[in-house]
């Protein structure tokens, strides 16, 4: 599957409208909306504290939001009417002919990753260290696995259907891990991986639950500059290739501005930025945040960008 060169907004695969999180007194997340395209690498950076891990958490079902909606539409013919439906009938989720739309904010994080399609790494990896690198790929389909055993009592008869079932998800992990340059290291304990290919291997885990929407918390953390290359490769790939949008925290922004079809920038719980990787790059918001300046001082280094020429004014910077 090919990347379309398009505006996110067109058809997005997840909405994000009005998201707020509070936690007592403290605002962490304050009336943000966004859009993530389908079939789009979408970053979301910021500062440290910025919020960007609460969104995470939002949208993935670990946080209930104080207040907002988080709507997935797997479908590209999803209709707005039928958003609409769903927001008014109270239910979690709609799959009609108008096209299967989840309200995320109303789901639990299992169901949204079983029911919805969602993904997702943590910044620390969580790999079940003790298990092969493959068991830790078959474990991810377990949800596959029990449905064609029909609850455990085709598996434990060996039953057709289920002998049919594992030898898919081995041939699914097994080609994951192809990809990834594992495949040698398939009968290893995951724990004994370097760190990057630990890394790799947790993504192709949550690619193994065959989610339509991956997200990855600063997956090139502690990575080397090669390693990164890879990802930014795997990356594209599974974009490409398999058509999963992809929302992503990062802090390497060598591999945000090399990938990123589409930025949105957090600073304080709120928006400062949303556009392409070179609009957001020469955004003095953008920049004034991360140099760490007050909100009165955005203006001198917007003055102070304009008296500079050209690109060169801030391509070589570390946003």
């Amino acid at each position: 599957m090919l990347k379309q060169n398009r505006n996110w907004t067109d058809n997005p695969i997840l909405s994000v409208e009005h998201l707020t999180m509070r936690f007592g007194g403290l605002v962490a997340i304050d009336d943000l909306s966004f859009d993530v395209g389908r079939g789009d690498i979408t970053a979301l950076i910021g500062p440290n504290g910025a919020g960007k891990t609460t969104v995470f958490n939002c949208v993935t079902g670990f946080y209930k939001p104080t207040e907002g909606r988080i709507a997935l539409r797997r479908d590209q013919h999803a209709t707005d009417e039928a958003l609409h439906e769903l927001t008014r009938s109270g239910r979690q989720y709609s799959e009609t002919d108008k096209g299967s739309i989840f309200l995320l904010e109303r789901m639990t994080d299992f169901r949204i990753t079983e029911v919805a399609g969602v993904a997702r790494t943590f910044q620390n990896i969580r790999l079940f260290g003790g298990m092969t690198v493959l068991e830790n790929l078959l474990v991810a389909q377990h949800n596959k696995l029990m449905r064609a055993s029909g609850l455990t009592i085709g598996g434990l008869l060996g039953l057709p259907g289920y002998r049919r079932a594992a030898d898919a998800a081995k041939d699914t992990a097994i080609e994951w891990l192809r990809r990834v340059d594992l495949l040698d290291r398939a009968d290893d304990p995951a724990a004994d991986l370097p760190y990057g290919a630990q890394r790799r291997l947790e993504i192709v885990r949550a690619l193994c639950t065959d989610p339509v929407l991956l997200c990855l918390d600063e997956p090139a953390a502690g990575l080397n500059p090669r390693e990164s290359t890879e990802l930014n490769t795997l990356l594209k790939y599974i974009r490409d290739e398999h058509g999963v949008s992809v929302l992503l925290i990062e802090h390497d922004m060598g591999v945000v501005m090399e990938i990123s079809d589409h930025i949105i920038v957090l600073d304080y719980g709120k928006k400062i930025s949303d556009g392409t990787a070179a609009a957001v790059r020469s955004d003095p918001k953008v920049i004034a945040a991360y140099l760490g300046v007050d909100d009165e001082e955005v203006d001198d280094v917007e003055r102070d960008l304009n008296v500079k020429t050209g690109h060169d004014a801030t391509a070589g910077g570390s946003l």
